[in-house]
């Protein structure tokens, strides 16, 4: 089984720059997309074969998450439960046989950190969630989890440090989901892998120069490590500031 991430930063802008190329060439059972910033009455769009789900934040041209899958589902739900986490968006659940796949889109904790208390209690809202769904049946999640874990994970560590997406207490609730019961699938793959990212700046020549940051993950439940074949950056591919991410499943 074939998934794919990707943050497209505006679906309705990607689709101008190669969406469709990638999403056929692909050739994906399933694709997860972050930061659609769109309602699905505001796009016509069909892909024959698949089934499209879409959450959308309440707020027009921001966040939102969909899922595209040819794979028919049990069943799919949207957000957390819990209504201060479910307005923007973020979180669609979708249960096959196998597992659980949970697509997110992480809440930045943007500059000088402003949001900051609200991605901790965002992070242990979302750990228990998790949690909740592994007990049932692994878990697949995949998204912008807006969070380098490791110095390896970003160019310039040391001058990013206390930054959003690289802050201590960000990258310790990462610690936390690892540690209990999860595994990032790349990392896990390619521990000593340099140079792997998914994101970069659209200033200063980030993505030309490769100055990036790996925030796009596939992260499981331990117990379904065995059955991943491959994690793949696909860092060729523009169209957004975050380049999609494929992992692929043995069932």
């Amino acid at each position: 089984m074939k998934l794919i991430t990707w943050n497209v930063n505006g679906l309705r802008a990607c689709l101008n720059k190669g969406f469709l190329d990638f999403f056929h060439s692909a050739d994906a059972d399933v694709v997860c997309l972050q930061e659609t910033k769109l309602q699905p009455h505001q796009i016509a769009l069909e892909l024959p074969g698949y089934q499209l789900f879409w959450n959308s934040a309440e707020k027009k041209g921001y966040s939102g998450t969909a899922v595209f899958t040819r794979v028919k589902p049990l069943g799919v739900s949207y957000g957390l439960g819990i209504p201060e986490h479910d307005t923007e968006g973020r979180v669609i659940t979708v249960e096959y046989e196998p597992f659980y796949l949970v697509c997110c889109y992480t809440p930045n904790a943007q500059n000088e950190l402003a949001r900051i208390d609200y991605r901790m209690a965002w992070e242990d809202a979302f750990r228990a969630y998790l949690l909740e769904l592994d007990k049932k049946k692994p878990v697949v999640l995949c998204g912008d989890l807006n969070v380098a874990h490791e110095e390896i994970d970003l160019k310039n560590p040391k001058s990013n440090r206390g930054n959003a997406g690289f802050s201590d207490q960000e990258r310790e609730k990462m610690t936390v989901l690892l540690s209990s019961g999860f595994s990032d699938t790349f990392r896990v793959l390619y521990p000593n892998q340099e140079g792997a990212y998914t994101w970069w700046s659209y200033r200063f020549n980030a993505r030309k120069n490769n100055a990036g940051w790996r925030i796009d993950y596939f992260i499981v439940s331990d117990r379904l490590m065995p059955r991943v074949k491959d994690q793949i950056i696909h860092s060729q591919i523009t169209g957004s500031d975050h380049c999609p991410v494929e992992l692929t499943l043995e069932l």
